[in-house]
C-alpha cells in the first residue's frame, strides 16, 4: 500500500531561502556595514538577551500574559463584530440607524480609549483586552456585513416561494455564503489583535511584552527591544497561522483549498 505525499504549497522553498538569508544578513550584516549594536544588535545578541531575560525578567510569563490577552481580545472581538454583522446584514433598517455611531467608534483612534480603560479598570488585563476587542471588531463586521449584502437576493426569493422562515434563509444560504468573508475579516483581525493589546500594555501596567519593550527603550537596551518585538511578531503569525488551518479545515469543499493528493 502505498502512501501519499505532501505536497507544499509552490513558493515555500523560496520562503524558507529567504528566511535565511535574512537571519544571515541580521547575524553579520550590521559589522560588515559598521553599524554600531546600540541599533541593530546582530542575531546572536539578541538570542542571547533572550537567555538573560528568560532569566531575569520572566520572559516567559510576560509573553503569557500577552498571548492570552491577545487570544481573548481576538475571539471576543470577533465574535462582537460577527454578530453585529449579521445582525446588520438582515436589517436594513438596524443597519441605517447603527451603522454611523459604529462609524464614529471605527474613525476614533483606538490608542485614545487605553487611558480611558486604565480609569476605569485599573492597571489590569481588561483595558488590553478592550482595545484589542475595538480594533478586531470593524474588520468583521465589515467583511461579514458585505457577505451578506452581495448574497444572490434569487436564491431568497426562490427560499421564500418555499415558505423558508427567516431562520432557514439565515441558515441555509446567508451563512454558508458569508463563511468566506468572515474568515477574510478574521485573519485580519488575528493579526490587529496583537496591536490592540501592545498599545493597551504601552499606555499602562507592568506585565507583557508591550511592557518590556517600553521598559527596554527606557533603559535603552536594544536587545531587549528587539526580543520583544521578535516575540510579539511570533504570537502574530501563529494566530494568523491558526486561523489559515481552521480556514482551510472548514473550507475545504471550495477550489484551492486542499493541498494534499493521494
Amino acid at each position: 500500500m502505498s502512501m501519499g505525499r505532501l505536497r507544499l504549497p509552490p513558493g515555500v522553498g523560496a520562503s524558507v531561502a529567504l528566511l535565511i538569508v535574512f537571519l544571515a544578513a541580521w547575524e553579520w550584516g550590521p559589522e560588515l556595514l559598521k553599524v554600531p549594536t546600540y541599533i541593530i544588535p546582530p542575531l546572536s545578541q539578541v538570542a542571547k538577551e533572550s537567555v538573560r531575560m528568560w532569566q531575569v525578567n520572566h520572559l516567559l510569563m510576560h509573553t503569557g500574559i500577552t498571548t492570552a490577552e491577545v487570544l481573548a481580545g481576538f475571539v471576543l472581538g470577533s465574535l462582537l463584530g460577527a454578530f453585529i454583522g449579521y445582525l446588520l446584514g438582515m436589517s436594513p433598517a438596524t443597519e441605517v440607524a447603527l451603522s454611523p455611531y459604529i462609524l464614529a467608534l471605527q474613525i476614533t483612534p483606538k490608542v485614545a480609549f487605553a487611558p480611558l480603560f486604565i480609569l476605569w479598570m485599573g492597571f489590569s488585563v481588561y483595558p488590553k483586552i478592550l482595545v484589542a476587542v475595538l480594533i478586531v471588531f470593524f474588520p468583521v463586521l465589515v467583511n461579514v456585513l458585505t457577505a451578506i449584502r452581495t448574497v444572490d437576493p434569487d436564491l431568497i426569493n426562490l427560499a421564500r416561494s418555499f415558505k423558508a422562515t427567516r431562520a432557514q434563509i439565515f441558515w441555509k444560504i446567508e451563512f454558508p455564503a458569508s463563511i468566506p468573508a468572515l474568515f477574510a475579516g478574521l485573519r485580519i483581525g488575528s493579526t490587529l489583535a496583537v496591536v490592540g493589546v501592545v498599545v493597551g500594555e504601552f499606555v499602562g501596567g507592568n506585565l507583557g511584552l508591550g511592557f518590556l519593550l517600553t521598559f527596554g527603550e527606557g533603559q535603552a537596551d536594544t536587545p531587549m527591544v528587539f526580543v520583544s518585538i521578535v516575540l510579539l511578531t511570533v504570537i502574530g503569525s501563529l494566530a494568523y497561522l491558526v486561523v489559515v488551518l481552521t480556514e482551510h479545515r472548514v473550507l475545504h469543499y471550495l477550489p484551492g483549498r486542499n493541498r494534499r493528493v493521494g
